[in-house]
């Protein structure tokens, strides 16, 4: 490090959350060309690895699998320059970011405008206690609450926490039930035709794949391909808030930017995966500021050194998340349910 960033990384130290505000939107302008460019070096190699596991399918299908779950990985980018768009971060034209996003939704199996709602609600309640319903999050109890339940909701609650629940059913239950309707969304024409034009736009796309190629590429490129990608996805976002040192806070207590920034993990990967997961795991920096692009997270680590090294969780602590469950208000972090009875004592 240079004096110059040392000098940074001094001025950064301690900086309120609020105040990081005005410096992150000095990266929020997207370049039309490096947009461009990343749906191209996503696209490509994603219809390239549709193509190679369709042509696999008369050589060995462990190959087609092979390369259908290799290319569940750049289905999480598509996702993720969908995400961008919903939050209007990745062109600087509104009907462009949405059009866009409507268009990878049919390959993403989500609707977009659906999507972008809920994902939007998420971002206003991320850590608020009281809002915890919203946005698709996570359910997650307090200590207190999950004491006061009776034994047949503590045991409901387990099972829904279960990683093979979570990471196991929830994938299909996601993205091949629920978001095929807009629930909770229903009066509304707006999300109602986003989720029927997606699903017609899904019903043509694979009513073409089968009538050219039979089931097989359907069974054995198309599920395989979705749930390696929506399986990953919500893995990445069970991390991103799922941590021992994540921030909740009622309602009265609670700050939209200290809960964006440090209720949020900065997931540290490899470098091949955080660029197939576009970034996503700068997650503090992110849920900040959601309005810059995906390529430019980078740009905001590299400069603020105070930035890159909070709130960092690697591959080895993100699977020791799992097994916290519950928020402990007075501590002030999640806890496993082991830690719970040693430190208030058995149910």
């Amino acid at each position: 490090m240079d004096r110059q960033d040392n000098d940074n990384a001094i001025a950064d130290d301690g900086k309120p959350a609020r105040d990081w505000v005005r410096t992150l939107a000095n990266y929020r302008d997207p370049s039309y060309g490096r947009s461009f460019l990343e749906i191209a070096i996503t696209a490509i190699p994603f219809l390239g690895l549709w193509a190679a596991a369709w042509w696999a399918l008369d050589v060995s299908y462990l190959l087609t699998l092979a390369f259908a779950a290799l290319n569940g990985l750049f289905l999480v980018r598509l996702f993720i320059i969908q995400h961008d768009c919903g939050h209007g971060a990745y062109f600087k034209n509104r009907t462009l970011n949405n059009w866009v996003g409507r268009i990878f939704g049919v390959v993403t199996l989500t609707p977009y405008d659906v999507w972008k709602r809920s994902h939007n609600m998420h971002h206003n309640g991320s850590g608020n206690l009281d809002k915890r319903s919203l946005g698709g999050e996570v359910a997650t109890m307090t200590v207190a609450e999950y004491r006061s339940l009776p034994r047949w909701e503590r045991l409901k609650y387990r099972m829904y926490r279960h990683p093979l629940v979570l990471f196991g059913i929830g994938p299909v239950y996601i993205y091949f039930l629920t978001n095929r309707l807009p629930y909770g969304m229903m009066r509304s024409a707006k999300y109602w035709l986003s989720a029927m034009g997606t699903n017609l736009g899904i019903a043509l796309v694979l009513g073409l794949i089968i009538w050219f190629g039979g089931w097989e590429p359907f069974l054995l490129i198309f599920i395989p391909t979705t749930l390696v990608g929506a399986t990953a996805g919500i893995w990445m976002f069970y991390v991103q808030h799922q941590f021992e040192d994540a921030q909740w806070d009622e309602n009265e207590n609670w700050d939209m930017h200290e809960a964006a920034l440090h209720g949020s993990s900065h997931y540290v990967l490899p470098q091949p995966l955080q660029w197939l997961t576009g970034n996503i795991g700068i997650h503090h920096v992110h849920h900040l500021y959601s309005r810059i692009p995906f390529y430019r997270l980078t740009e905001v680590l590299r400069d603020h050194p105070a930035l890159e090294s909070m709130n960092r969780l690697s591959i080895r602590e993100s699977i020791a998340c799992v097994k916290l469950q519950l928020w402990d208000e007075k501590e002030r972090k999640l806890l496993s349910y082991a830690q719970m009875k040693a430190a208030y004592g058995p149910l």
